[in-house]
């Protein structure tokens, strides 16, 4: 059984080094994240993973190491039958897809998940776009993230907060929807002096604008606040800090 135990060790090391690759962001460029939100929420997906293999690789050698108390040894053949139910464990572990969240849950919950799970929904909208449209998506990707840490402890029931569950929760999810129902052929006819490709670009980067706008907007508060803050303590303890020397001469 000591081989056995190396055998799944090295598994579980060699799963551990996919995480941190993950984490240091390798493998979600690889894969196309177009943000870090979205790039967290693989890493959970990930993290996830690799507890079912830990638990499932622990169970089996405990059920193999009983198994051999049992029958004073398991044998060539009870080693093989161990080796191939890692095996399987492990190909069905991580042959396992993060789940993409559909249209209607994306504007559920706390608002700076609901951010994340937009970038998630982008990257898998992105491949039917076209190549302008998907530009400004994987561009919007860091626009997203700024705006997420903007959003952290902001309340959910904040004026700002509304206003990104409609335009990030709602009216970008429903605009790349009503693109991706028109026939493909007819996504570069040109109707009105324009075709849905170009408004589809036009108003993905209308979106982008606001998205920043509405990120600095909430910056400006974050510096309104510290601003406040440098100038009580400079008022409550600038003069006091200045006239420190003068009292050390006097002494």
């Amino acid at each position: 059984m000591s081989d056995l135990t190396k055998d799944s060790d090295r598994l579980i090391q060699e799963a551990r080094i996919v995480r941190d690759d993950n984490r240091a962001g390798g493998r979600h460029r690889r894969e196309g994240s177009i943000g870090q939100g979205s790039a967290g929420l693989r890493t959970k997906h990930f993290t996830k993973k690799l507890i079912q293999l830990a638990i499932g690789f622990v169970g089996i050698l405990i059920a193999a190491g009983v198994a051999g108390a049992i029958l004073n040894g398991i044998g060539f053949w009870g080693i093989m039958i161990t080796f191939l139910l890692m095996a399987l464990l492990f190909g069905g572990v991580m042959s396992q897809k993060i789940k993409v969240p559909k249209r209607v849950d994306i504007n559920k919950g706390n608002v700076q998940q609901m951010v994340s799970r937009t970038e998630l929904w982008l990257e898998h909208q992105r491949p039917a776009l076209p190549p302008p449209a998907a530009k400004i998506v994987e561009d919007m990707g860091v626009q997203l993230d700024a705006l997420g840490l903007q959003l952290e402890g902001v309340d959910q029931g904040h004026p700002k907060a509304r206003e990104v569950r409609q335009l990030v929760g709602e009216q970008l999810p429903e605009m790349i929807d009503s693109y991706q129902k028109i026939p493909a052929h007819m996504r570069t006819e040109e109707r009105a002096g324009s075709t849905p490709d170009m408004q589809l670009t036009q108003s993905l980067g209308n979106i982008s604008k606001e998205i920043d706008s509405i990120t600095r907007q909430l910056a400006e508060g974050s510096l309104d606040d510290l601003a406040i803050k440098h100038r009580y303590l400079d008022y409550k303890f600038g003069e006091g800090v200045e006239s420190t020397p003068a009292l050390e001469n006097k002494s």
